[in-house]
């Protein structure tokens, strides 16, 4: 699976530093902060990284290959480069060559997973896998995987996951006018991704792709209907029903760019 104690701290590589005339330099950097990692460090050390910087500047492969030999334990690939962010989806064939790259260190991939099937069909690539935005739009992921099917969550279902979300948040920031709205935040930039999640009920055909943009459709209920709007105005609407009315003048924008279709 894609979560593990054993691997507690992870270097991250901002490929975007690697340019033309100074690509060796930087390597030789990251593998030296890699090894004085490795040597200083009571648990295992892990690298995450994309495959570049653009399409014309694939660097996961020649990293995978030279940092295998930094005595960390695991290295991960989202397959996308900088530049394309999630407009398109994750090379899956590009991170199976850094997965050669890289033997006989193990490598994860990283991309695109939002279903069991998802899963499975990836381990091809890779020795494991990675999962991001999947799990932000669907939490429950990690349960469909481990009993190999697709989980009907009713708006109920959800609705309680988000109210223990903001117990969690209220406990840790406080219940105060403070604490209130810093976990309505948290939970608004959440929310940017739970609209995504179409329930199984609905669906035309399993399972749901990652990147594909849904048509607008209603909900089997009232909240199901407001759970999927990609609209802000209803996302604070939710967190009303939960944390109580919006101070006057409230406005939110989602920081992140991560919600992009292909």
């Amino acid at each position: 699976m894609c979560i593990s104690t054993h691997y507690r701290y992870c270097a991250m590589f901002n490929a975007h530093s690697i340019m033309d005339g100074y690509t060796n330099t930087c390597e030789r950097r990251l593998e030296g902060i890699l090894r004085g990692m490795v040597n200083v460090s009571s648990v295992p050390i892990t690298l995450k990284m994309r495959i570049g910087t653009s399409e014309k500047k694939l660097s996961g492969i020649s990293l995978a290959g030279t940092m295998k030999n930094t005595g960390i334990s695991l290295i991960t690939v989202h397959g996308r480069t900088r530049q394309q962010r999630y407009t398109k989806l994750a090379d899956w064939d590009y991170i199976s060559q850094c997965r050669e790259a890289a033997q006989p260190l193990p490598l994860f991939g990283n991309g695109d997973i939002l279903s069991f099937a998802d899963y499975n069909n990836n381990l091809k690539y890779a020795d494991g896998c990675m999962i991001g935005r999947g799990a932000l739009i669907k939490p429950w992921i990690f349960k469909e995987i481990k009993d190999q099917q697709h989980m009907d969550i009713s708006s109920s279902e959800r609705m309680d996951i988000l109210r223990r979300f903001c117990t969690y948040g209220l406990e840790h920031w406080g219940s105060d006018a403070l604490g209130v709205e810093k976990t309505r935040s948290y939970l608004l930039e959440w929310l940017s991704f739970l609209y995504r999640y179409i329930p199984v009920g609905v669906l035309e055909v399993l399972p749901q792709r990652i990147n594909q943009r849904p048509p607008y459709y209603h909900g089997r209920d009232d909240v199901e209907t407001l759970m999927c709007s990609p609209n802000c105005r209803d996302w604070i609407r939710l967190t009303e029903q939960l944390l109580g009315k919006v101070p006057d003048g409230f406005n939110f924008v989602p920081k992140h760019q991560a919600n992009a279709y292909a």
